[in-house]
């Protein structure tokens, strides 16, 4: 499919997803989140695709943020609805099987900060910018900000952000932890590429029982966390990646997964 707000592409088991809206700095429209849905879905059933990269196209913006344009005059209902939508995308980005990282080139602002934490880590250009300045637009962060910024750097932190719309630059965002690391922009690709393909070098099957083990014992308390965690090293024993890999370790050479 063509899409208008974003561009698709896939190489090596790795499928680089940009977003594409350059006159409003690939801001978040309606439009833009319906792509999303149908992109997001596409790259989740694709057996080519092991792996997703999210970016902004050009070297200003990730996300600059929702756009503020679209939504000034919605109503009450037509913003519910909006921010519903929003959540839906990014928890299908959350919860996809496959892993996903957010390369962040530049400014990651309301929705796009809320974009680049539905992701399950963060590579950030020197250049990047976060934050969460809507209360300083009269609203609150929608598309999931003051859930997940809570549980990524912690509520003290999290609610300063929320409640100054503080902007911050990708030192701050690395002290803090909101990213693992900060590449020049030259070497941010490269460098998120890099660590694709590390992945991607390990059993797939594996990466995607860890995946889903960290974010759904992230949901709960430790004791059924720990439940959650032994149910899927089970399940581990009854793949073939499993099999090839202990089998590759005993016989000193590398693995050859097939992901299954």
């Amino acid at each position: 499919m063509t899409y208008e707000n974003l561009l698709l592409e896939k190489e090596n088991k790795i499928a680089t997803l940009y977003i594409n809206r350059p006159q409003a700095l690939n801001a978040l429209n309606r439009e833009t989140l319906l792509e999303l849905t149908d992109a997001i879905s596409g790259i989740a059933q694709d057996d080519d695709i092991d792996l997703l990269i999210i970016t902004g196209a050009g070297d200003k913006a990730f996300v600059a943020g929702a756009d503020i344009a679209y939504m000034q005059n919605l109503s009450a209902m037509e913003a519910r609805s909006f921010a519903a939508l929003g959540q839906q995308v990014f928890m299908m980005i959350e919860t996809m099987e496959k892993p996903v990282i957010a390369a962040v080139n530049g400014f990651a602002l309301g929705g796009g900060c809320e974009l680049a934490m539905c992701c399950d880590f963060r590579i950030a250009s020197s250049k990047a910018k976060f934050g969460q300045p809507e209360v300083g637009l009269g609203i609150i962060p929608g598309f999931g900000g003051t859930q997940r910024l809570t549980r990524l750097i912690g509520a003290g932190m999290a609610k300063q952000l929320l409640y100054t719309a503080d902007v911050i630059g990708a030192d701050e965002a690395l002290r803090i932890g909101l990213v693992n690391s900060v590449q020049t922009p030259e070497e941010l690709m490269n460098v998120v590429k890099a660590i694709a393909g590390r992945i991607l070098a390990k059993g797939q099957a594996a990466i995607r029982l860890c995946k889903a083990a960290a974010n759904e014992g992230l949901q709960t308390d430790i004791n059924r966390g720990m439940t959650i965690e032994v149910d899927a090293f089970g399940l581990c024993f009854a793949t073939a990646d499993q099999r090839e890999g202990m089998t590759a370790f005993i016989e000193k050479r590398k693995a050859g997964f097939i992901g299954k």
